[in-house]
């Protein structure tokens, strides 16, 4: 049995969990790890929250979460009886594994079941409140996490994060044909670290090689959402926790692919 026809007979059975309470998911995927994903995750959410949306991040990467120190939030119970999101400074729900630990370095060593079912829980069971957009971080690559997410949760569409290093139509191919096996439509293509400017001479510097988005994009049918460069900014502010103070109009590009798929809903 080949790994695609194994997908397409578990999809249909699987029975999506509804919460009227949360209006849009959107999940952000990349084909492979190290290539800032879930900073895409984070600039997403932060802008949807400027612009007055009830905004929450399920942080999916179950063994490697990053999301928690990016806001600023640290781990520890929170002294609640129930599952309920933490909150960063400016009011986004955060809901991850590692706010859970008492000690953030803890590793999480849990096979494919357990990652799945602890997914799962913080979507069915958490108490998200009424949410506008809740965004997903998932783990890089096809594997468990993303095949449990695209089955169990109705998701309103993907973005796939890419870099100009691993822009490979292979790669980027992949999810696509994931999203496409599970019914799962795709938002557009984010090309990350996609050059870095010199602050002193001003220079463009394609230490990743030059970027290929939008070709990739054309060459996918995908809509090209943004090709963002390395910022020394960005990367400050996500270790100091802040990253919510940094200006990105990325949610804007997103927001009109939403748009545009509501309106042939």
């Amino acid at each position: 049995m080949s790994a695609n026809s194994s997908a397409k007979e578990k999809g249909p059975k699987i029975k999506k969990i509804e919460r009227p309470d949360i209006k849009h998911v959107i999940a952000v995927m990349s084909g492979k790890g190290g290539v800032g994903k879930s900073s895409i995750t984070a600039l997403l959410a932060a802008g949807a929250r400027r612009k007055g949306f009830q905004t929450g991040i399920l942080d999916a990467d179950i063994t490697g979460p990053s999301i928690p120190k990016m806001f600023g939030l640290h781990a520890g119970a929170n002294g609640e009886a129930e599952l309920v999101p933490r909150e960063s400074s400016r009011g986004i729900k955060i809901m991850s594994l590692n706010l859970l630990l008492q000690n953030p370095e803890d590793p999480v060593i849990w096979r494919g079941p357990l990652i799945g079912g602890a997914v799962k829980q913080f979507w069915s069971d958490v108490n998200w409140g009424e949410i506008d957009y809740l965004f997903i971080d998932l783990p890089p690559g096809t594997s468990d996490v993303p095949l449990t997410v695209m089955q169990s949760i109705p998701l309103d569409g993907l973005v796939v994060v890419s870099s100009p290093q691993d822009l490979a139509v292979m790669v980027v191919k992949k999810a696509l044909k994931m999203a496409d096996m599970l019914k799962v439509p795709v938002f557009g293509l984010v090309e990350n670290m996609s050059g870095f400017i010199c602050p002193h001479c001003q220079t463009k510097l394609e230490i990743f090689g030059p970027s290929k988005g939008e070709e990739v994009a054309s060459r996918t049918g995908l809509p090209f959402l943004a090709s963002l460069p390395l910022d020394q900014k960005l990367a400050e502010h996500c270790d100091r926790g802040t990253v919510e103070e940094y200006e990105s109009d990325l949610f804007e590009r997103l927001l009109e692919e939403v748009q545009k798929q509501d309106g042939t809903k």
